[in-house]
């Protein structure tokens, strides 16, 4: 029976499946039982999502993320941020690098060992709702400030807004956000998890982005920290008249264990 070598990283608690595709290929994009599998926290390794590192013409690596039901996913910006730890690690990358997404391209630049900081792509369009921003930063994203983040049931709440009618079809993520004095408190129901995560990446720029609005920020670039179970975190983004650019994700991608596992 064939083994797959595998490392396990987390991004503050987002925690992913690594496994390097350049030279084999371990893992076919319609092998979805078995990413599920490998992904369950009791019959298998364990994680939020699976992720292969893959070569690509014109880019440093490509990054193929799935979630743990074992589908392809949208961008995952911790996912993202792990990747360009473990390329990293591998010596495949060194300090900078451009690498291809499912939304396309990314700059990453690895500050330290254990501290990565991606680009994400800009944002031209945030719908307010009523008491609520919707907005895509390469996953969907639900926005609603509250008092106290840490008094909600994320899961029970989250799923309530994922399955409604406008959004069971396709799903979105749904990100309850607390403004604190230091920043911001993020705690995530995430589709495709189905759960409540420790971190979410795309997830923390979204609530960013829409703190800002919320706000009235002004122009001009802005960082703001963001504390999620997992950890600390921080976005960097310039706001302009239409939009917002030069978003940066920015926190800790740190390498847990490596082995191999029979498929």
């Amino acid at each position: 029976m064939e083994s797959i070598p595998f490392y396990k990283y987390q991004g503050a608690g987002n925690d992913f499946i690594m496994i390097d595709q350049r030279q084999h290929q371990w893992i076919l994009r319609s092998d979805q039982a078995l990413v599920e599998q490998l992904c369950d926290r009791r019959f298998g390794i364990g994680a939020d999502g699976l992720i292969l590192l893959q070569n690509h013409p014109g880019f440093d690596f490509e990054m193929v993320y799935f979630n743990s039901d074992g589908r392809e996913g949208s961008m995952c910006g911790n996912g993202g941020r792990c990747t360009v730890a473990f390329a990293h690690h591998l010596s495949a990358i060194g300090e900078s690098c451009h690498f291809l997404a499912v939304d396309g391209s990314h700059d990453a630049k690895v500050s330290n060992s254990e501290w990565v900081e991606l680009k994400m792509i800009d944002v031209t369009h945030v719908e307010r709702g009523s008491g609520f921003y919707y907005l895509n930063t390469g996953s969907p994203h639900y926005i609603a400030f509250v008092e106290n983040a840490d008094q909600i049931d994320v899961v029970q709440a989250g799923r309530a807004i994922r399955y409604n009618e406008r959004f069971k079809a396709e799903g979105t993520n749904v990100n309850f956000t607390q403004v604190t004095d230091q920043g911001l408190k993020v705690v995530t129901y995430e589709r495709g998890v189905e759960d409540e995560t420790l971190a979410c990446g795309t997830g923390v720029t979204a609530a960013a982005l829409a703190y800002h609005l919320q706000r009235n920020g002004q122009h001009g670039v802005h960082e703001v920290p963001i504390q999620v179970k997992g950890g600390a975190m921080a976005i960097r983004y310039t706001a302009t008249e239409q939009d917002f650019k030069e978003i940066w994700l920015c926190g800790p991608a740190k390498l847990v264990f490596k082995g191999q596992v029979k498929k």
